[in-house]
This record gives C-alpha cells, sequence and structure tokens, in this order.
C-alpha cells in the first residue's frame, strides 16, 4: 500500500470543479505524483533524473453522481526529453475507501469539506461502469481540446450493451494496466502515451473488422482522444476474453522435458503431437498473414513494395547492429572461457567481411516480394495454447522501437523469423542450461539441440509455406524466400546477442549459434 503522509489535497471547490484550483493541481504535481507515480509498475521512468511532473490536460469521464478525471502527465527529465502517462483519478469520501484496492490509493484528501482520498480510478467501479457504458454505446464525451471518442467493434456482443455486467481491476505488474468484464471483456488502458495511434489496435481492429481471421481475442473496442490540433493519441482497448491453458513458450517447454529426459537416456525423440502443435501454429502465422495481405485496403494496411526508402531503412538497422555488436564481441571476448562459445564467437568475428558483403545486398538484389504490416514481435510467448488450437496477442509492436517504427511493414517472413527464433532459444535453454546435461560433453548437447531445431524450423517453415499456396506475391520466389529468411533471421540473433552478452553471458552462445547457423547458409549461396 502508498503510505499516506501529512501531505494530502484539500479544496473548498466540489470535486466535478476540481480543475479550476491551481493550488490543489500544483501541490498534486510537485509533492503527489513524484512519489506516487515512482511506485507505480507501469512508470518507465524510475531510474532517470526526473526534472518534473505536470498534469498536461485533465479529460473529463462522467461517472455515477461524480466525474473521472483522465490525467495526461507529462514527466519531464535532464536531457529535456518528455513522456507522457495516462493517470485516471477520481476521489471516493473515506466511508467508501475498504472498496478500493490500497495500491490504487495516491493520496488523502479534504475536497469541498469532505474527508476522502484521491485514487486511481482504474480502481472505481463508478469508472469501470462508465468506460464500458460509453464503449458499448460508441458515444463520444465532448473536451475543451478535441474530444475522447469511444468505439464499439465487432467482439462486444449485441445482448451485452444494456445488460448490467461486473467489472474488477486485475492488479497485474505489467507496462499497462486492465479491467475486466463480466470474464467476456478485457479492457487495457496504456499507461505511457504516444502521439500516435497504437499499432495494437489498429492491427486487431482490421483484424476483427476486415477479416475472417479468428484465432485472435477479437476486437470489442476503443478509447482515443482525439485533440484539435494534434494527432489522435490511444487511451485504451477492449478485447474479448479467451481461455487458454498457457503460452506457447511454457507449453513447449514442458514438451522439451521429455526430450531431454530422452536424450539422457541415449535416446532421441520427438513426440508425433510436438510436429502437429507446429504445423498447425504455422498454419496459423500464415492465415493471420494472408488477414494481414490487403492489396486494395486503406494506406495503412496496402500492401508495399521492396522500394529503396525501405531497403535503406532495413540495411542501415542491421548494419548499425552488426558494428555494435561486433565491437562489444570483440571486447568481452577474452572473459569467454566456455569453449563452445569461445567457436562460436570466433565463426562470426572471422565471418564478419562475408556477413556484411550479405547485408550490402538488400539495397541492390531484385526483389518482386511485397511488404504488409505485420505482428512485429512474434515469438512463442505471444500465442496462447487453447486447448486444441492457439489465440495471437499482443500486437504493438518491438518494445524498444518507435511507434512509426512499429508501423512499418516490412515480409511476414520477419515475424516467421521471429517465431523461428524462439524455438532455437527454447531448445537451446533447455538443452544447453540443464541440470540433467550439465556434465555431459557440450558438443554433444549441442549436436542434439542442432538436430531438434532443424526439423522443427523445417516443419514449422514447410506447413507455413504450404498454407499460403505457390506462387503467391508477398512470396515471389524461393530464392527471395530463402534471403529475405536469412535476412531476419540474421537481425534478429544480432540483437539478441547484445542483450545476452550485456545481461545473461552464459547464454552468449544462444545468439551465437544463430549467427552461424546464418553464415553457414551465406557460404552455400556462394557455393
Amino acid at each position: 500500500m502508498n503510505e499516506i503522509t501529512s501531505t494530502n489535497l484539500s479544496s473548498l471547490k466540489a470535486w466535478e470543479d476540481i480543475k479550476n484550483d491551481k493550488a490543489l493541481f500544483s501541490k498534486f504535481e510537485t509533492e503527489i505524483l513524484p512519489s506516487y507515480m515512482n511506485s507505480c509498475r507501469w512508470f518507465a521512468g524510475k531510474a532517470r533524473t526526473q526534472q518534473y511532473f505536470k498534469v498536461a490536460s485533465a479529460l473529463e469521464i462522467p461517472i455515477k453522481d461524480s466525474i473521472a478525471l483522465l490525467c495526461i502527465v507529462e514527466v519531464g527529465y535532464d536531457n529535456q526529453e518528455i513522456e507522457r502517462y495516462l493517470l485516471p483519478v477520481s476521489f471516493i469520501e473515506a466511508s467508501q475507501s475498504n472498496a478500493i484496492a490500497p495500491v490504487g490509493i495516491i493520496s488523502l484528501a479534504y475536497i469541498n469539506e469532505k474527508r476522502g482520498f484521491v485514487i486511481d480510478a482504474l480502481y472505481d467501479e463508478r469508472f469501470q461502469q462508465a468506460l464500458f457504458y460509453q464503449i458499448s454505446h460508441a458515444e463520444s464525451v465532448y473536451q475543451q481540446d478535441g474530444k475522447v471518442d469511444f468505439v464499439r467493434g465487432k467482439g462486444l456482443s449485441g445482448e451485452d450493451i444494456n445488460a448490467p455486467i461486473t467489472s474488477k481491476a486485475l492488479t497485474l505488474s505489467s507496462s499497462n494496466s486492465a479491467m475486466v468484464f463480466g470474464e467476456k471483456y478485457f479492457l487495457k488502458l496504456y499507461r505511457k502515451l504516444f502521439k500516435e495511434t497504437n499499432p495494437e489496435v489498429e492491427m486487431i481492429e482490421f483484424l476483427t473488422e476486415h477479416s475472417d481471421f479468428a484465432f485472435i481475442p477479437a476486437f470489442a473496442g476503443s478509447i482515443t482522444w482525439q485533440q484539435e490540433s494534434e494527432s489522435e493519441i490511444t487511451l485504451g482497448m477492449m478485447q474479448r476474453m479467451v481461455d487458454n491453458q498457457a503460452d506457447t513458450w511454457e507449453m513447449t517447454g514442458n514438451q522439451l522435458t521429455d526430450f531431454v529426459t530422452a536424450f539422457v537416456d541415449k535416446t532421441f525423440a520427438i513426440k508425433e503431437d510436438v510436429f502437429s502443435q507446429v504445423e498447425l501454429l504455422a498454419q496459423r502465422t500464415a492465415e493471420m498473414h494472408l488477414a494481414l495481405y490487403a492489396p486494395e485496403a486503406e494506406p495503412m494496411f496496402a500492401t508495399q513494395k521492396f522500394d529503396d526508402t525501405y531497403r535503406q531503412f532495413i540495411h542501415k538497422r542491421l548494419c548499425d547492429l552488426l558494428d555494435r555488436r561486433y565491437n562489444l564481441l570483440i571486447e568481452k571476448y577474452t572473459s569467454i572461457t566456455d569453449p563452445v562459445t569461445r567457436k562460436l564467437a570466433w565463426d562470426f568475428m572471422e565471418a564478419k567481411e562475408l556477413i556484411d558483403e550479405f547485408a550490402d545486398q538488400i539495397l541492390t538484389k531484385d526483389l518482386d516480394s511485397l511488404r504488409i504490416r505485420i505482428h512485429g514481435d512474434y515469438h512463442l510467448g505471444q500465442v496462447l495454447a487453447t486447448g486444441n488450437d492457439y489465440i495471437i496477442i499482443d500486437f504493438e509492436g518491438e518494445p524498444e522501437s518507435s511507434i512509426t517504427d512499429r508501423k512499418i511493414m516490412h515480409s511476414p517472413l520477419k515475424d516467421v523469423a521471429g517465431m523461428i527464433r524462439s524455438y532455437h532459444y527454447a531448445i537451446s535453454a533447455k538443452m544447453l542450461n540443464s541440470n540433467e546435461t550439465a556434465d555431459m560433453d557440450a558438443f554433444r548437447v549441442q549436436t542434439a539441440a542442432d538436430r531438434w531445431y532443424r526439423l522443427i524450423m523445417q516443419t514449422y517453415l514447410e506447413k507455413y509455406l504450404e498454407t499460403f499456396g505457390h506462387p503467391h506475391p508477398l512470396f515471389k520466389n524461393n530464392n527471395e524466400t530463402n534471403f529475405l529468411l536469412l535476412i531476419y533471421l540474421l537481425e534478429k540473433a544480432v540483437y539478441e546477442l547484445g542483450y545476452e552478452i550485456s545481461y545473461r553471458p552464459d547464454w552468449v552462445k544462444i545468439p551465437l549459434k544463430g549467427i552461424v547457423n546464418v553464415i553457414r547458409e551465406i557460404e552455400k549461396m556462394k557455393m
């Protein structure tokens, strides 16, 4: 629970008129927000030097017998960078505070001579119900600057529009916040805000409203702030809830436990249903990309060619990654003691010129394949296993990329490369870091892991491409498909290398093996 100290808020104004109390907001910004927001899991600026907190806008949302304020909080840092966060607030009297989760209490407050608390409205049932009502009725709430727009999607059942529905906030440890309605709908509030529409909302809405692809939590609605002078800002999205057993990373880990047990007994065995599940995931991945393949769609989703602008973008990104990771590896090379890792590191460093020449081909190679919007951060942890099928989640894109970059169109093979790398991580983490294999010959363990990986990768790729049929505009021929897949596999593995060197040096061999796998394929192409 956030401790309530002698620092509290007070105003003679009614809560509904609180926006006009400049003294209260000044105290809120200087004495309350810094400590409160630094205690919140969703606030990403804890490790940085904060200069100020400012409520740049306070958008009014009517709730039962009162209002809630969607506070757009600006946080300024010492490098003059500014971040924006969403903090919805409401006021409850002290007698009602037992119904509020302790984490939601922001400050003790005396408002219009009433003792109570200013709280994070996420935990206020009145606010929860108001959001559901506004979305289900697709109403807008007009503000001094623009409007808060509520959109209803196909995923919201007509029978729930006017029917009573229960609601609760979820106390998840996450970068966003969420509430649940009737165990049927999941509403995510985006805490960190960007001056662009959220790519996840665009993707989920497009797939739900313009395709028959059913293997996502269906789009049920969204909340956006449409300003008069600036671009639209996404505040939240509601989706249908889905039943699931676990994410596919966990499921794959359980399957690999059986594989390791057999390997220790000198048996190489993969159960038949593992291949069936990999094929089904490949099919669902291809069906997702087919749903996103929309040549005649609005510009946001219409297909694009491999033009010079994109070629230069991907080339610069890959080469910058290669140079940084190569220099970092040279710096750390003498500290690597594991013989397998040292050999892989040497293979990478020795092949730097070969890799650079291969990367340069993206600028000049004839490419007739097309680009589309993709998932962008696709791996086993982004897929939920439902028992006999899969649900794909989290379309926000690469967390470290800008919102603009997350919306760039790529070959869908970039998603494929992400999933293949995820399978490689799964087998490597289980085989190379397992107590059962710790005392076994490292090269023998690596060989078994490589065999499992190649079989799974081949199974996944064959089913993925088979689902598209041949030829298809997204994959003009096998030569282009192989080249693009290697480009994206290389980019992904090189990106991973930086993280492992910095944070998990014992895992450096995993991305290094991924890089060396690409090197071997490049060498075959040159023969």
